[in-house]
C-alpha cells in the first residue's frame, strides 16, 4: 500500500478493515494510533439481532463491553465480535504463538459460549492477547514508550511548547469561527502579507511578550507549529472535539437525520447531515454532524455515506426515528428512495417531506396552473431584471429610495446563491423561496413610484431603440389595472402564509405546531375568499388613484386588453372577482391540501393529540395509543398497557392539578415543562412519545444553511480545499456556539494523540 495515509479511507466497522500487514511499515503505527484514538467500535445502543443456537435465541449483549471496554469490538455489518489490540499487533507476534483468526479476521459470533470464549481468548499473562494489549498501551501512552524516553524535555521546553501550541490554537479558533481562510498566496519570508494565520499569529506575539518570545522566529526551527500540515491537524482536532461535545449531548438517545446534497464551487457533490434530537432539558436541538463527498447521488450511495458517517461517530442507525429530505426522487422515492432504504433497516424512522419545500411547490403549482399568476410573475421578472440592468443610472432617486430599491434588486442574488457578477432580478416561480416572493412584492408596492421613474428614464435615455421599446412596453404593463390587481392579490395570498414560512426556518420547530399554522393559513385564505373582496378592492382603488392608473367600470363588458373591439359576455366585476380572485384563492387552497395531505395520517393525528394548546383541547387517547403502535421497538404489549394507564393519570394532572401546564404554546413547551417538573420520570412513556414526536423533522432549512456556509467557506479563492479540511472548517463555523465551549486543553490532548509530535507535554 502507498506510504501516504488517508485517514478518511480507514473503515470504522471491524469487519471492513484491511489487515495491518497490508499497510506500509512506515505508516502502520499511524494507523494503529488512529484506531486507538477512536477507541473500540462499541455500538451499545444498537438493536442486536438474535440467532438460534440449538433451541434458544441468543444475541450479543452490550453489557459484555463493560469488563472488556479497552479491546472488545462489535461489527454491525457481520454481527460478530472482534479484538482491537489483536487486530493492531497480532501480525508482529504470530510467529511466537497461534492467536487464531476468530477475533481478528473472521469475527466471533457463538453467543451461547461467548463468556467462555472471551476468557479463553484473553488467556494467561504471557498470551498473544496480553502481549498485543501491552503494546497497544505502550503506543497509547507515549511517555512509557521507548521513543518517549529519548524525547524527554526540560520543564521549560514543555512549557514553551504548550504556550506556542496554545497561541496557534487561539489564532485557528478565531479564523474558524469567522470562516476566514488560513493560508496566503505568498508565505515566503519577504512577502508583505503571509496569510491570515501567520499575520494574526505575529500580531498576537507583538502584543503579548510571553507569547512573542516562543513563537515564529523565536521558536526552534523544527517545531514552530505553523506549517500547513500542523494547521490542518489543529483544525481537525478542533472539529473532532466539537463533534464529540455534540455526541455527548445526544448521549445515545434517539435522533432524526436531515440530509441533502449539493455541488460545491469545484463541482464536487457534497452530502450534509444534520442530527435532530431532544436534549436532557427537553429542548429540540439540530446539530451539524458533517459533510461528505459522494461520487454520485443515487440513494444507495447516499445511504452508504450516511451509515459510514454515523458509524464514525459511534451512532447506531437503529436509533434513527425521523428523516427529513427535500422532494427529489432519490430521497423520497417510495421503492428505491433513500427514505425507503432506511425504513427497511429501521421501521420507525419516519420521513416527512420538508414542509418549506412543499410550500414552495404549492406556489409553483399555483403559477403553472393559473395563467394570470404566471403572466404576472413573468412581467414582474422582466421589470426587475430591466431595472437591474440599468441600476447604475440612479440620479433621480433619493438616498433612502436607493437603499430600498437596491435591497429589492439584490433579491435574485441573495436567494439563489448567485454572486455579485450574476444577473440581478427576481427568478421565475420555483427557482427561489415563498418568503422571498413575499418580500419582493412588499418592496415593489412600497417602491412603485421609484420603479416607474426608473423605467421612464430608460424610455427617454436608453441609446438603443430595442431597450427604449422594452421600457415603453413595461411602462404600459405596470400601469394596467390588471397588473396592479394581481400585485395586491398575490401580496395578500403570500402574506397570509408568510408566518408559516417563517416558522419553518426555525431549528426547534415541531410537526404539531407546523400543522397548526398550516391549518390557520388555510382558514385565513378561506376567510379572505368569503369576506375580504371589498376591502381589497378599496386598497386597489386607493393605490390606482395615488399613481394615476385608470380603473375600468366594473359593470361594463370585460376586455382582455389585446383587442378593445372584442368584448366578452362577462363584466369586469365577474372577471376579477370570479375568474381571478376566487380562482387564485381556490387553487392556492387546493395546492396546499394536495401538498400537505400527509397531515391526515394516523401518525400525525396521534402527534397532534399530544398538543397541550388550550389545556390539551385536542387530547385523544385512542389516537395517541395508535401513535405508540407506530414504534414497536419502544412499545411492546407490556409498554402499551402501561402507557394506557399513564395517559389517564397524566391528562387529569395536566388539566387540573398543575398550573405549569396551562398556556403552553406547543409540544416543545410540554417537553420542557415535563423535564423541569421531573414528570418525565413519573410518566416516562408519555414523555417518550412527546420526544419521538419532536424528533420528526419539519423542514430541511438547517441543511440548506449548512450549504450556504459551505459556499462561504469554500469559495472561488479556496476551491482546492481537501474534504477533511472543508469538513473541519464547517463543523467549527456552523457549530461555533459549541466550539467556543471546547477548551484548548481538550484540543491539545486530541492534537498530541493524533500522531507522534516532536514536542512532548
Amino acid at each position: 500500500m502507498d506510504s501516504m495515509l488517508d485517514f478518511k479511507s480507514l473503515e470504522a466497522d471491524p469487519k471492513d478493515r484491511m489487515p495491518i500487514s497490508s499497510y506500509s511499515p512506515n505508516i502502520r503505527d499511524a494507523v494503529r494510533r488512529y484506531y486507538i484514538q477512536k477507541k473500540p467500535c462499541q455500538p451499545v445502543d444498537h438493536i442486536f439481532p438474535k440467532t438460534k443456537f440449538v433451541d434458544k435465541m441468543r444475541q450479543f449483549r452490550p453489557t459484555w463491553f463493560k469488563r472488556r471496554s479497552q479491546w472488545l469490538e462489535y461489527s454491525i455489518k457481520a454481527d460478530a465480535a472482534f479484538c482491537l489490540c489483536c487486530y493492531l499487533f497480532k501480525n508482529e507476534l504470530e510467529s511466537r504463538g497461534n492467536a487464531g483468526d476468530s477475533f481478528t479476521r473472521d469475527g466471533f459470533r457463538c453467543w451461547n459460549k461467548a463468556l467462555e470464549r472471551f476468557k479463553k481468548h484473553v488467556g494467561k499473562v504471557n498470551s498473544i492477547h496480553h502481549k498485543c494489549f501491552n503494546r497497544m498501551q505502550d503506543l497509547k501512552n507515549q511517555r512509557q514508550s521507548i521513543q518517549s524516553s529519548f524525547d524527554k524535555q526540560s520543564e521549560k521546553a514543555r512549557s514553551d511548547y504548550r504556550m506556542r501550541l496554545n497561541a496557534s490554537i487561539d489564532v485557528a479558533r478565531f479564523l474558524l469561527t469567522s470562516g476566514f481562510p488560513f493560508r496566503g498566496h505568498d508565505e515566503s519570508e519577504g512577502s508583505e502579507y503571509k496569510g491570515a494565520f501567520l499575520e494574526l499569529l505575529k500580531w498576537y506575539g507583538d502584543r503579548s511578550f510571553d507569547v512573542g518570545r516562543v513563537i515564529l522566529g523565536n521558536a526552534p526551527q523544527n517545531d514552530m507549529m505553523i506549517c500547513p500540515t500542523i494547521q490542518k491537524d489543529i483544525v481537525e482536532a478542533c472539529a473532532k472535539e466539537t463533534t464529540k461535545a455534540i455526541i455527548e449531548d445526544l448521549d445515545g438517545d434517539y435522533f432524526g437525520i436531515l440530509v441533502d446534497e449539493s455541488k460545491d464551487v469545484s463541482h464536487k457533490e457534497q452530502m450534509a447531515l444534520i442530527l435532530r434530537y431532544v436534549n436532557k432539558s427537553g429542548m429540540v436541538i439540530e446539530r451539524f454532524l458533517g459533510i461528505v463527498h459522494v461520487n454520485d447521488t443515487s440513494s444507495q450511495s447516499l445511504k452508504k455515506a450516511i451509515y459510514s458517517l454515523l458509524l464514525d461517530h459511534s451512532l447506531c442507525t437503529s436509533k434513527i426515528r425521523g428523516q427529513g429530505y427535500d422532494g427529489a426522487s432519490n430521497m423520497q422515492g417510495e421503492i428505491n428512495g433513500l427514505k425507503s432504504l432506511i425504513l427497511q433497516d429501521t421501521s420507525s424512522a419516519y420521513s416527512i417531506h420538508c414542509f418549506a419545500h412543499q410550500l414552495q411547490l404549492a406556489l409553483v403549482g399555483l403559477s403553472k396552473k393559473n395563467s394570470d399568476v404566471d403572466n404576472f410573475f413573468y412581467v414582474l421578472t422582466n421589470i426587475l431584471n430591466t431595472i437591474g440592468a440599468s441600476f447604475k443610472r440612479r440620479d433621480s432617486l433619493r438616498q433612502h429610495q436607493e437603499d430600498k430599491l437596491e435591497e429589492l434588486l439584490k433579491f435574485g442574488e441573495v436567494h439563489t446563491g448567485q454572486g455579485l457578477n450574476q444577473e440581478r432580478g427576481l427568478q421565475r416561480p420555483g427557482d427561489t423561496r415563498w418568503g422571498s416572493h413575499f418580500k419582493t412584492l412588499d418592496n415593489f408596492l412600497i417602491l412603485f413610484s421609484s420603479i416607474v421613474n426608473v423605467i421612464k428614464d430608460m424610455k427617454r435615455d436608453c441609446p438603443y431603440h430595442l431597450d427604449r421599446f422594452a421600457a415603453e412596453n413595461l411602462l404600459s404593463k405596470i400601469h394596467e389595472f390588471e397588473f396592479v390587481f394581481m400585485l395586491h392579490l398575490m401580496f395578500k395570498v403570500l402574506l397570509l402564509t408568510n408566518e408559516l414560512n417563517k416558522v419553518l426556518q426555525k431549528k426547534d420547530q415541531d410537526i404539531v405546531n407546523a400543522m397548526g399554522l398550516l391549518d390557520l393559513s388555510k382558514k385565513r385564505l378561506q376567510m379572505m375568499r368569503e369576506d375580504e373582496w371589498d376591502s381589497m378592492m378599496d386598497e386597489v382603488r386607493l393605490f390606482c388613484g395615488k399613481h394615476g392608473i385608470s380603473i375600468p367600470k366594473m359593470n361594463e363588458d370585460y376586455s382582455n386588453g389585446k383587442s378593445k373591439r372584442k368584448r366578452s359576455n362577462i363584466s369586469y366585476l365577474h372577471h376579477f372577482r370570479v375568474e381571478v380572485f376566487y380562482a387564485v384563492i381556490d387553487l392556492a387552497l387546493q395546492e396546499l391540501n394536495n401538498r400537505f395531505d400527509v397531515v391526515t395520517s394516523d401518525l400525525l393525528l396521534g402527534m397532534a393529540s399530544l398538543s397541550p394548546v388550550d389545556s390539551f383541547a385536542n387530547f385523544h387517547k385512542d389516537r395517541i395509543m395508535k401513535l405508540a403502535e407506530y414504534y414497536p421497538s419502544e412499545f411492546g404489549d407490556k409498554e402499551l398497557r402501561e402507557l394506557n394507564f399513564q395517559l389517564d393519570d397524566f391528562i387529569v394532572y395536566a388539566q387540573k392539578c398543575d398550573s405549569k401546564f396551562l398556556n403552553l404554546k406547543g409540544i416543545k413547551d410540554l417537553a420542557k415543562v415535563m423535564i423541569e417538573t421531573k414528570l418525565d420520570q413519573t410518566w416516562s412513556l408519555v414523555y417518550l412519545l412527546v420526544k419521538l414526536t419532536l424528533i420528526i423533522p419539519v423542514a430541511t432549512a438547517s441543511v440548506e444553511r449548512a450549504f450556504s456556509s459551505m459556499k462561504y467557506i469554500k469559495n472561488d479563492l479556496r476551491n482546492r480545499m481537501d474534504e477533511d479540511l472543508l469538513n473541519g472548517c464547517l463543523v467549527c463555523y456552523i457549530e461555533r456556539s459549541i466550539f467556543k465551549n471546547v477548551s484548548n486543553d481538550a484540543i491539545i490532548d486530541r492534537f498530541q494523540n493524533m500522531k507522534t509530535r516532536r514536542g512532548q507535554l
